[in-house]
């Protein structure tokens, strides 16, 4: 969630942000704040919840569409944007929330706007046309030169310094740990890139990568699906992997990307995470980034435009019929009343949990869900003195995952208060156990927490605090654990209900990133149609 599936060595972008890039600064001179203030924020877990109990008012409303999308998440806005698009225009999307884009959401205070979720996209694959597309339309991607090389927006690409991490008591570029490493560790280092690289390229005899973007493109030879059946820990203790730096980037990543750390997700998923992303689009950028203040909320927004009029927020779907057409019942929050939706077509772009209860256990299959928590910090403007934070800071050896600096690439951004974003998953076997314990967490256990894990490199850094907020997320994200992506239940899942009820979500993928999400949107959408 805090990533987006990055591959770790990165080539650190040649234009220099300069001064004479930016707006001129205004000083920042509000009142200053007496004490700490601390408040939690998270999902509508406490409605949703009332799908246990089902305990709503007859329907006093029917509405009729011929598409209804349920959930406002990245798949239901792709699903949006492909009926628009498709000349497709009687479609209606609920959504729990008041907001869209799910985990590409965002927050924002008097200093920055930050992210609540996913906060970045890599550079996609060339054979991903689709997203490349809609990067396009996006203005991200501004046109393509005569050698194909596409022409990007630098100012929604990470600024330097991109990346850095708290190894040794200093802070060091890039997350590959370097200073003082033993010549074994640089050997193991080496290595596993050097496989990475092999598997990167690799395909079958049907010219398919072996790790592709969007999954369903991968291989499904023998040699690529045992590698699903394995967990990442065991598969590197086979290829002879022990060096501690080493095996600590590859935790940190599955941890970053899946939210379970080598012990527990497949060994195909933490190979994906290094060998996925091809770096092939662009020659100039390679696996550059495309980052913004409030994260992927900025994507979503784009997407939302395809449901100006079509929007019911607050909506929580309880109940399904099928007949000559779907018949739902949906509990709308903001007006206490249960409306009846009647369309021909339905699509649930909600995650797994949430379609059990809805169904009544009718589909019901084992999806691991991780829960997050994400602190959002303002900090004294002297927070760092002259040190200059980077975008994405990590702290080797912790038990978070760093954090993200949310002005860095604010050019507008006033000096004052600082803001930055913490990530935690919670890696672990017992996700159920972990959700309850963080729901169960108030304001004064959940600072010392996430202070614990930032004093390991600010060691004063209470001493410039202002606020904290929590956002806690129960079910932040499809865990892929062995057998879950290419795995019997997860196929199954996908299948439609009768013909007229559909599935679309990054959980069938089994990796939670935006083009799992985005693709899962479309391919269900042009199943409908």
């Amino acid at each position: 969630m805090k990533s987006g599936g990055k591959y770790s060595r990165k080539d650190f972008i040649t234009t220099i942000f300069l001064g004479s890039l930016m707006l001129p600064f205004l000083q920042y001179c509000g009142k200053k704040v007496k004490s700490l203030l601390l408040k939690i924020t998270g999902t509508n877990h406490v409605l949703g919840h009332r799908l246990w109990a089902k305990d709503f008012p007859q329907f006093s409303e029917v509405i009729h569409t011929k598409y209804l999308i349920v959930g406002g998440g990245i798949s239901g806005l792709s699903a949006c944007r492909f009926f628009s698009q498709h000349n497709e225009k009687d479609y209606l999307l609920l959504e729990m929330e008041n907001h869209l884009g799910g985990n590409s959401s965002n927050g924002e205070n008097s200093f920055s706007k930050f992210p609540l979720g996913a906060h970045y996209l890599p550079l996609p694959n060339k054979e991903n046309t689709e997203i490349i597309d809609f990067l396009k339309e996006c203005e991200i991607c501004l046109g393509t030169e005569e050698n194909g090389e596409p022409i990007l927006d630098e100012y929604q690409m990470t600024f330097p310094q991109q990346e850095r991490l708290f190894y040794k008591n200093a802070w060091q570029n890039d997350i590959v740990p370097q200073r003082g490493i033993s010549a074994q560790t640089q050997q193991d280092l080496t290595r596993f890139f050097k496989l990475m690289d092999e598997f990167r390229v690799k395909k079958d005899t049907e010219e398919r990568y072996w790790f592709a973007i969007p999954v369903h493109d991968s291989s499904r030879e023998d040699e690529v699906v045992k590698l699903e059946k394995i967990i990442f820990k065991d598969w590197l203790k086979e290829n002879n992997f022990h060096s501690e730096e080493l095996l600590w980037l590859l935790d940190y990543s599955c941890r970053d990307d899946f939210g379970l750390g080598t012990d527990y997700v497949s060994a195909w998923a933490g190979i994906h995470y290094f060998a996925g992303r091809k770096n092939n689009w662009s020659t100039k950028y390679k696996d550059q980034v495309f980052t913004w203040p409030e994260g992927n909320a900025r994507l979503a927004k784009h997407l939302s435009k395809y449901t100006e009029g079509k929007h019911m927020p607050g909506n929580l779907v309880f109940d399904v019929k099928t007949n000559d057409k779907v018949e739902v019942l949906s509990f709308d929050n903001s007006q206490k009343k249960t409306k009846k939706i009647i369309a021909d077509k339905l699509l649930f772009a909600s995650p797994q949990f949430v379609n059990e209860r809805i169904f009544n256990h009718k589909k019901a299959f084992s999806f691991h869900y991780v829960p997050w928590l994400l602190t959002t910090i303002t900090l004294k403007n002297e927070f760092g003195g002259d040190e200059e934070l980077a975008w994405d800071n990590v702290i080797y050896g912790s038990s978070g995952l760093g954090y993200i600096f949310d002005q860095h690439q604010n050019l507008n951004q006033v000096i004052g208060e600082k803001v930055i974003t913490h990530y935690k998953s919670f890696s672990t076997g017992d996700c159920k156990k972990a959700r309850k314990k963080l729901y169960a967490m108030k304001e004064p256990e959940l600072k010392t927490l996430v202070l614990d894990d930032l004093k390991k490199a600010h060691p004063l850094i209470e001493d410039f605090i202002l606020e904290m907020q929590f956002h806690k997320i129960g079910h932040a994200m499809i865990a892929p654990i062995p057998n879950q992506i290419f795995g019997e239940e997860t196929q199954k899942a996908k299948e439609p209900i009768e013909g007229k009820i559909f599935f679309a979500h990054s959980d069938l993928s089994g990796i939670s990133i935006f083009e799992e999400a985005f693709y899962q949107g479309i391919r269900t959408a042009e199943q409908m149609i």
